[in-house]
């Protein structure tokens, strides 16, 4: 949703279909060949905000690139050699624009007139920090810990369960009629 809105490309629900299923498939081929996971990265939001590349030119090139790179071992070795001082302060800017590019997507939500969609979005930001690596599950299984812990999981749980709680009703009740 953040890469349509950065390219202004339409996004519909078959697209979004499509890049669910293909980023399902390569999930299951990552664990299958017991490689790591082939999925989109957040950070991918920044890279394209950053350097303005709106295509998808540079992504094959960038591939082909990879795939020769990873049948030579001594360039994974220098790879390694990256400070992590400057991995750090990439991960710094990219995850900050992420989080900016959130927030704007935030300004199209109407917080006037609905002050339900106020408390979700206020609600939802201050559990997915709040509950962030916290020991708060520290006696639930590790399955449990591995999602409560996480501040994206709790964030996005709590903000589908308050939409259904506050807004939920509303598209099933007819016009006119009060809660």
């Amino acid at each position: 949703l953040a890469l349509s809105d950065l390219t202004q490309d339409k996004l519909d629900s078959t697209r979004l279909r499509n890049g669910y299923r293909a980023e399902g498939l390569a999930v299951l081929l990552g664990g299958t060949f017991n490689t790591f996971p082939y999925t989109g990265f957040s950070q991918n939001v920044g890279l394209v905000q950053l350097s303005g590349i709106k295509t998808r030119k540079p992504i094959y090139f960038t591939a082909a690139f990879l795939v020769v790179l990873g049948l030579i071992p001594k360039f994974g070795a220098l790879a390694q050699l990256i400070p992590n001082p400057v991995l750090g302060g990439a991960m710094l800017v990219l995850f900050g624009m992420v989080a900016l590019q959130g927030i704007q997507m935030l300004n199209s939500v109407d917080f006037r007139n609905d002050e339900n969609n106020f408390i979700i979005a206020a609600v939802s930001i201050a559990a997915g920090l709040g509950f962030n690596n916290t020991n708060l599950f520290a006696s639930t299984p590790t399955t449990v810990q591995m999602f409560f812990t996480n501040g994206i999981v709790i964030a996005t749980l709590s903000s589908i369960f308050l939409n259904l709680i506050f807004n939920g009703c509303k598209a099933k009740m007819g016009e006119g009629e009060e809660k």
